[in-house]
This record gives structure tokens, C-alpha cells and sequence, in this order.
């Protein structure tokens, strides 16, 4: 096997350069990209582009972030940057496994398709800092009593629940938690999670969920529900305001924005036909439910980055 060829130093070209480099190496067929930039430490301070100088050479400072930004865009992996000739250190793009998309994977049963054997069971959402802080500032704008009671559909193991309970002390005790989810693996999860009589987890299709008597809920959480295939998330919408919601309820919606490749969270929602990604249908339906909410007297807040997170708390 011939040696892998040295890495191309880049110091003061324009980034069009750099990409358009990584871009041809790809398309030829390098399954890892190597090249040698200017170590961030350099630029401390300094925006990305502008110029710093090391001894008699001048680079162009780039941070970390940058990188990190074009290997997602282009479908790459950065790996662990490693030292090079200072200043510089060397840069490695790997591609993604494209077939290791956990979507491709087969199950015999559809409603365990989020269940805990599936592929699906290895993403923990809550360790992606963006989610994990919005979700948090969003569980403080709401401001539950400790006997709130809590509705979320796809509940899943329970993950935003556990969340939520560290953020508000008591609930999990004197409140009340319902889950409604399609898969009995994953609920059988979330109840050796919640084992107390005040938490109750329901198998259910949510096309149906009219048939449950559930009551009025002072928090609705529906994350990366209303997108599901084959449902109505306008309709699913209309009925939990409507007949889930209390007067005085704070509704919690999450958008997928983001899709989950060879164990790397790849930026934006995506359409087929599109290399890159679309976000009007995002837009669109965030659109929709933001002015829905807001005609129930909702004050409603979005934020996030891979996940939209749409907070409607009660106007005072």
C-alpha cells in the first residue's frame, strides 16, 4: 500500500481555497483528507480570516469552529487535530459512512423503530450542549409547580422527563408524568425510570390518541413528534391545545434540524433532491405553530440550533 501522501500546507489563502482543495481530494476518491493550518492558539482573539503573523510567515487565523463547521457541511469527520511543524497543526477529514444511517435499518415490528434495540437507542440527545441548555432555559420559562401535571408524547426512555425533574424539585414525586409512546421496549425503559404510582407510560398510536382519557395537562411536550410520518401535526396540534391543554398550559415543541450519520450530528433538515441543507419546510410548519399558539394566548419563544425548540408559556 503506498504511503499517504504529506499534507498540503495552506497559510495565507482564502478559505474558497481550502474547501475547493477538500472538495477535489473527495471526489478523487481520498477516503481521509490531511492538510496543515495555522494553530487557533496563534489567533486568540482575532475573527476568522484575519491575518497573523508567525516569524517571517503570514497566515490567515482560523478557529476551531470553523473546521469543525466544514466537515459538517461537507459530510466529513474532523478528527483530533494533531501537532505539525509549528505554528501549524495538521487536519484530518474523514468521510462519513453514508450507509450508516440508523433510518436504513430494518425492523419487523414498525412501531419499535425507535425502540430500545434499535439503532436509534444509541443517540442521546441531551449530550448535544445546545438542546441540553435550550431545554433547560425553556423548563425555566414554563416555571411548573412541583404538582404540575406533564403530558409528552414520544416519550421514549424518558429522557426530556428526567430533565425536567431535576429542573423543578418535588415533581417527581408529587406531580403528575404521563408518556404516550408506540414502542413497549423503549416505555419499559422509561418506567424502571419513573417506578413511582404518579408516573404513568402508555402504548399508544398518537393518530389515536383521542381514544385515551387523559385530562388537562399544565405542560404538553411533543420533541421530534409532530413530524412523524403519516400523522397530521397540524391536527395532532389542534386537539392537544384543545383538549389536553390547561387554561393556564405551557406547551413544548422540538423540530428535528439535524440528522444522525456514522455517529455524528450533520446540521440542517434535509430533502431529497437537495445536497445541502432545506429549511423551508421547517420554517413553514414553525411559522404555522408559533401564530396557532399565539391566537391561544401563548407568548412563544424559539430557539435552538440542531433542534428547534418552540416554548409557549401563558400570556400574563
Amino acid at each position: 500500500m503506498p504511503p499517504d501522501p504529506a499534507p498540503t500546507v495552506f497559510r495565507a489563502e482564502p478559505l474558497t481555497a481550502i474547501v475547493a482543495h477538500v472538495q477535489r481530494r473527495i471526489a478523487e476518491g481520498d477516503a481521509v483528507v490531511r492538510i496543515e493550518v495555522l494553530d487557533p492558539d496563534h489567533g486568540r482573539g482575532r475573527f476568522a480570516g484575519e491575518p497573523v503573523t508567525v516569524g517571517d510567515d503570514a497566515y490567515r487565523h482560523r478557529p476551531l469552529r470553523v473546521w469543525l463547521d466544514l466537515a459538517g457541511r461537507l459530510g466529513l469527520r474532523l478528527l483530533t487535530p494533531r501537532p505539525a511543524e509549528p505554528p501549524r497543526i495538521e487536519l484530518r477529514f474523514e468521510r462519513l459512512d453514508v450507509a450508516a444511517d440508523w433510518h436504513r435499518e430494518a425492523t419487523g415490528d414498525p412501531t419499535e423503530k425507535y425502540g430500545a434495540a434499535s439503532s436509534f437507542a444509541r443517540i442521546s440527545k441531551l449530550e448535544d450542549p445546545d438542546l441540553l441548555l435550550d431545554l433547560a432555559d425553556a423548563f425555566t420559562r414554563i416555571g411548573l409547580a412541583a404538582d404540575a401535571r406533564v403530558l409528552e408524547l414520544g416519550v421514549g426512555r424518558g429522557d426530556a422527563l428526567a430533565l425536567l425533574a431535576a429542573h423543578v424539585p418535588g415533581l417527581e414525586g408529587r406531580g403528575t408524568l404521563v408518556g404516550v409512546d408506540h414502542s413497549r421496549s423503549a416505555l419499559a425503559l422509561a418506567r424502571a425510570r419513573f417506578p413511582g404510582a404518579n408516573a404513568r407510560f402508555l402504548a399508544a398510536d398518537l393518530a389515536d390518541l383521542g381514544a385515551l382519557e387523559l385530562g388537562e395537562f399544565d405542560l404538553v411536550i411533543a420533541l421530534d413528534t409532530l413530524q412523524s410520518s403519516g400523522l397530521d401535526d397540524r391536527a395532532l396540534l389542534r386537539h392537544l391545545v384543545q383538549r389536553y391543554l390547561a387554561p393556564r398550559g405551557a406547551v413544548l415543541l422540538g423540530l428535528p434540524n439535524c440528522r444522525y450519520l456514522d455517529g455524528e450530528v450533520v446540521y440542517g433538515a434535509r430533502m431529497r433532491n437537495y445536497s445541502q441543507p432545506e429549511l423551508g419546510l421547517l420554517v413553514r410548519d414553525v411559522a404555522f405553530y408559533r401564530k396557532y399558539l399565539q391566537q391561544h394566548r401563548r407568548t412563544v419563544h424559539v430557539t435552538g440550533k440542531y433542534e428547534l425548540l418552540l416554548t409557549a408559556v401563558p400570556i400574563d
